[in-house]
């Protein structure tokens, strides 16, 4: 319906992050991955939790959260299309905010693809909603890109022009000055749309190379954090020599097929899955909300995540995660004064059985480790000195667990 070139659902690598909501058991971010599309599928927290977990079984990113009062824990301008297939969300209500929240979301001239009755019903109730929800997205500055049977494709525009043409009044307002589009943790959404930066226009023209070449090229807002072309580029090597250590240290547990779903539980600029790019896995890369918001450049990367708060549950189901890295996270909670033995617990919530996590912290949070390895059914791996390539203080060891598969009394009875 895009006409892309070549007929490519990429365009060339242009496009290449997609939020998809309402994703029931993720089909359509399955069916992306072959063009190197990633998609966050996002199904409510209502009564859909165990499409998640299905979702998370087929090896699909997929991410349990609520399209309702908060903003959704992503930066701005990181997807170049949204989707929503047999969507039954009430997009009008509350003065359209939860459009406003997609909008927040897309790139310039990012897309949303909707397929729903009104978009082709002739019932009375179905062309009352496409008239009001085609005034809003024309009152938004969103063009009908393609429009075919039951299905819609908006564009947003390219540029602010628009938006500084609209008529004194007009709803939805212009977001305040002082708002920052990129705030997410436990931040309310507002209806109003959120201006582009001068980052946001230039990622959409020349400062976002196309997949893969996006993953290493230094991203337009690198120097808004204070980093230069030449750290980005130096970090980026540390993170694949170190990925490549990891593997080797892996490799006598590990066979091609072992590893699918992987979280970086603390990404900083994400170099550790840019590490993984040729992998055949994929990365939750989580962002500390305390921290440099560096989510962003995540996303300008071509790669995905959220932001969390490690002193709390992460929002996903149990025994969904293949690998967990987790470099100085509990040094980090440790200073929050939270508890290290629920983050323990947290993280075998979300292991699988039989997946691995690789510790890379302190010596004191490795012996601190050790302590719980029998009451967790955990076992020691691999112990390295991380000293070598480390840019921290010389105290960093790499610590390597599995988690074994727990079986009660009475299935080991029954396996006898």
């Amino acid at each position: 319906m895009l006409n892309f070139t070549n007929n490519k659902i990429n365009n060339g690598g242009k496009l290449r992050t997609v939020l998809d909501v309402g994703c029931g058991v993720a089909s359509f971010g399955a069916y992306l991955l072959s063009s190197d599309v990633i998609a966050m599928s996002l199904a409510p927290n209502d009564v859909h939790q165990n499409q998640i977990q299905f979702a998370l079984e087929r090896g699909i990113p997929a991410y349990l959260g609520v399209l309702g009062t908060k903003r959704l824990p992503y930066p701005s301008r990181s997807f170049e299309l949204a989707h929503c297939s047999r969507c039954r969300i009430d997009w009008l209500q509350r003065d359209g905010i939860l459009l406003l929240e997609l909008d927040r979301l897309l790139r310039p001239g990012g897309y949303f693809a909707y397929s729903s009755p009104e978009a082709y019903a002739q019932d009375e109730e179905d062309r009352r909603i496409w008239k009001e929800m085609s005034a809003l997205v024309e009152r938004m500055c969103w063009r009908i890109a393609a429009k075919r049977n039951q299905t819609v494709i908006w564009q947003k525009p390219l540029t602010n022009d628009c938006y500084m043409d609209r008529a004194p009044g007009t709803n939805p307002p212009l977001c305040r000055s002082d708002d920052d589009p990129d705030a997410v943790w436990g931040v309310p959404m507002e209806a109003c749309i959120t201006l582009y930066s001068d980052h946001d226009q230039k990622a959409k023209g020349s400062g976002l190379a196309p997949w893969p070449a996006r993953v290493t090229v230094p991203p337009p807002r690198l120097a808004d954090f204070g980093y230069s072309s030449d750290m980005y580029e130096k970090e980026t090597e540390i993170w694949r020599r170190r990925v490549e250590s990891y593997w080797n240290l892996l490799s006598p547990k590990i066979e091609s097929d072992t590893l699918r779903n992987v979280m970086d539980m603390k990404a900083n600029l994400g170099s550790f899955a840019a590490a993984l790019k040729d992998k055949d896995v994929w990365v939750m890369n989580v962002v500390p909300e305390d921290g440099p918001n560096t989510l962003k450049l995540i996303y300008d990367r071509g790669l995905i995540g959220s932001i969390h708060n490690w002193c709390e549950a992460f929002s996903t189901y149990p025994r969904t995660y293949d690998l967990l890295h987790a470099w100085t996270v509990f040094s980090d909670i440790e200073k929050k004064g939270c508890s290290g033995e629920d983050l323990l617990l947290e993280m075998d919530r979300i292991l699988r059985p039989s997946g691995f996590i690789i510790i890379r912290d302190k010596q004191s949070v490795v012996d601190f480790l050790k302590k719980y390895l029998t009451a967790l059914h955990w076992e020691a791996v691999a112990t390295a000195d991380a000293s070598s390539d480390s840019e921290q203080d010389g105290d960093e060891t790499v610590f390597i667990i599995q988690k074994k598969l727990w079986l009660t009394s009475e299935s080991l009875r029954d396996a006898e």
